[in-house]
């Protein structure tokens, strides 16, 4: 599992005429980006980044010169290899490891896959896609999501849609 590169940033468009794109960032924020140069096995390296001021950042890349050349990086994930990160303290882990795990009850009962995992706040939100396309988000705590290991991501019953 730890061979999955860790996603840190992802590009949402570009910024001005010279190149720079807007960030949404996960994780630690503008400091975790800044310990890193370069990103996606080497394609882009990162010249310069700064806050946004409001939760993301704006960055420039060498290899990105042009607002044309910004507006094609958006949708772009920034990686790192997992082994260019801080080891993890006991209880943490990389939003990355719980993504595409499929989901199921603790009565055993499948519910769909883990699509994306949220912070807006108060607790992680792991949300849910079932089968249908339809998407539910559950609490990221020891109620909702008794546990998870490489193979799926158990919720509570209680929590299934």
């Amino acid at each position: 599992m730890q061979d999955k590169p860790a996603t840190l940033a992802a590009v949402t468009g570009a910024h001005g005429v010279a190149g720079e794109v807007r960030l949404k960032l996960f994780g630690e924020g503008v400091d975790a980006l800044k310990a890193h140069k370069s990103f996606n096995d080497g394609t882009l390296t990162l010249s310069k980044v700064r806050s946004d001021n409001k939760g993301g950042a704006i960055a420039r890349f060498a290899e990105i010169t042009s607002r044309n050349d910004a507006e094609a990086l958006r949708g772009t994930v920034l990686t790192v290899p997992i082994d260019a990160l801080p080891p993890l303290e006991e209880g943490e882990f990389y939003y990355s490891d719980l993504l595409d795990l499929p989901v199921v009850t603790d009565a055993g009962e499948a519910v769909g896959r883990v699509c994306a995992v949220e912070n807006f706040g108060a607790t992680d939100i792991v949300e849910i896609e079932k089968p249908d396309g339809k998407k539910f988000m559950v609490p990221l705590t020891e109620q909702a999501v008794p546990g998870w290991d490489s193979e799926k991501l158990t919720i509570s019953a209680d929590f299934a849609e």
